[in-house]
């Protein structure tokens, strides 16, 4: 039998306060009433609809069906000799394949997984240039299949796909996964796609990763099906509906992420081995659309360095994935300094990269529970809406216009510009600007810097430089999106969860636009207009929001840098 990750908790003097959350969840019955699909555990507006994930681990007859269209779909790419699979989707569809392409190598005669999940034009040109459509599975990933970016990516990885093999044999190499019923499903029939594999009505799209949208391309890279759910199906016998709160794990660490943050702690500062690490992108959108929201919610804290003792504040809870296979000793010792400094941490202990399938589902318990603690619906993304309404009116206004609306910026500095909330007030230079929003920042904020830019190697580094430099110059805990990613992650937070976030909105024009086939907009119109409509709305909502416009070159990553030396000659005046 799969065993789970073992779990200790050194909480601290914040321990009082997840002790009491706990006993209250165990009176209130709630491990049971997750089981029973009890809406009245969260705010009974609905949650009963969306707890389908529950079950997606069961040795059940439907669980074999998926388990079955998945191998499917992975025993025909390797017939064909694909080399490649290129997985367009966007949030809960894209984030889970991107763990697995970033967590496990491919196996020996199955493809390796690409993610596109970026409207950027770069990032679509990069993808574009490490495929052979002819040697690719096309794998389009959207659960209401209406979303714009898969949609856009369909349409042209389909036209170029087509150019080089036809529409017979370019239809064989696309996949669809989608609800029944959906628009996605209707044109993948139509064009002849080599499936489409169902996804499930009652699973909300951050809660999918053990449907089909991450079991597809678990497959067709070749993971072994089989093991990964046994490993989910342990972790959720674990947290089962007979099990005490205090012996059930996820019920437990719900209740210490969902009280802490209750009373101050709400910064879910992650460390993870470096080898998994980027299952912290998939558990950011997780925790932070599903709490986000009624002026509440946890800010989970992904990517950042651990800060020292002195400089951790009090609001933080520090949750670290350790992997015992691949040890990481100076991320240990940090995290041994912070617990003997009275900093409340939680350690999980993973035996391989594997573990996480139980992972996943303890921390889908882990949040569903901080959500009933908070008093909101977990389930529910009402503010990643708003903007995607906000970016629609601007698409409108580009296709009436042909161009989008283009307000006057706050200030210029040569090729730079600047826009701001009102609040900021007037400034005569940019390096003013930042200094007076950064100084915004107080005690309980965070920065989130959100950068539409195409996500590699080269811009990463540049971004965790002015990352470095926004801490050392506010001393908060910082967050770093790239759009459109972020939109459908912590933009819900952002918005919708307390008005703690200071945001940095980081643009650069493209140097080089790709068309959209079909559409009378491009990759680099729409991207633009999701950049001003998730500022529009942030500015709406009263938020500190300063967007800085950078120029249109090949690579922003110097004009990244010249922000960071700004801001650090700005720490350095404090």
């Amino acid at each position: 039998m799969a065993r789970i990750g073992r779990q200790t908790f050194a909480l601290g003097a914040a321990g009082a306060a997840a002790d009491r959350a706990l006993a209250e969840l165990a009176r209130a019955d709630a491990g049971r009433r997750l089981w029973q699909r009890d809406a009245s555990l969260w705010t009974a507006s609905g949650e009963e609809r969306w707890l389908g994930w529950l079950a997606l681990a069961e040795d059940s007859p439907a669980t074999r069906a998926t388990v079955a269209a998945c191998e499917r779909v992975a025993s025909r790419a390797r017939e064909l000799g694909l080399a490649h699979t290129l997985l367009m989707g966007m949030g809960g569809s894209s984030l889970c394949p991107d763990v697995l392409a970033r967590s496990f190598p491919a196996a020996a005669g199955h493809p390796s997984t690409l993610v596109l999940d970026s409207t950027v034009p770069a990032a679509v040109e990069a993808a574009a240039a490490r495929i052979d459509p002819a040697r690719t599975a096309f794998v389009v990933a959207s659960k209401s299949g209406g979303t714009i970016e898969p949609n856009a990516f369909c349409a042209f990885f389909w036209e170029r796909a087509v150019r080089a093999l036809g529409e017979r044999a370019a239809g064989e190499r696309f996949v669809a996964i989608t609800d029944p019923g959906s628009s996605l499903e209707r044109l993948a029939r139509e064009r002849g796609f080599g499936a489409v594999v169902a996804g499930l009505p009652d699973v909300g799209g951050r809660f999918s990763a053990l449907s089909a949208f991450g079991l597809v391309p678990a497959a067709l890279q070749g993971l072994d099906l089989a093991d990964w759910l046994a490993r989910a199906r342990a972790m959720a016998r674990a947290c089962g509906p007979d099990v005490a709160a205090d012996a059930n794990p996820g019920l437990r660490l719900g209740a210490a992420i969902g009280a802490l943050a209750a009373a101050g702690r709400d910064k879910l500062t992650l460390a993870i081995s470096p080898a998994i690490a980027s299952f912290g992108g998939w558990l950011e959108q997780l925790v932070a659309e599903s709490t986000g929201k009624r002026g509440r919610g946890v800010v989970p804290i992904d990517g950042e360095p651990l800060p020292a003792p002195d400089r951790a504040g009090d609001d933080r809870l520090f949750v670290a994935l350790r992997l015992a296979s691949a040890p990481d000793a100076a991320q240990d010792a940090a995290l041994d300094a912070l617990e003997a400094a009275g900093q409340p941490v939680v350690r999980i202990e993973l035996d391989d990269a594997r573990d996480l399938a139980g992972e996943i589902f303890r921390f889908e318990v882990a949040t569903a529970i901080a959500g009933a603690v908070l008093g909101v619906d977990p389930f529910d993304q009402p503010d990643v809406e708003s903007a995607k309404v906000e970016a629609r009116a601007l698409m409108a206004a580009y296709e009436r216009d042909g161009a989008l609306p283009s307000p006057a910026p706050l200030v210029r500095d040569g090729e730079l510009a600047a826009f701001a909330d009102p609040a900021l007030g007037e400034v005569r230079t940019l390096d003013d600007a930042l200094a007076r929003h950064l100084a915004r920042a107080a005690r309980g904020d965070y920065v989130a810097i959100n950068a539409w830019v195409a996500m590699d190697a080269a811009h990463g580094a540049a971004l965790a430089r002015l990352r470095d430099a926004v801490a050392r110059a506010t001393r908060v805990p910082t967050t770093l999106g790239y759009g459109p990613r972020f939109l459908h992650s912590t933009g819900q937070l952002h918005k919708g969860g307390p008005d703690r976030a200071v945001v940095l909105q980081v643009g650069a024009a493209c140097a080089r636009d790709l068309a959209v086939p079909g559409a009378a907009y491009s990759f680099g119109v729409l991207a633009r207009a999701q950049a001003q409509g998730d500022f529009a709305v942030l500015v709406e909502r009263g938020r500190r929001a300063l967007r800085v416009e950078l120029p249109g070159r090949e690579s922003p990553s110097g004009d990244i840098d010249d922000l960071a030396l700004r801001i650090a000659r700005i720490a350095a005046r404090t």
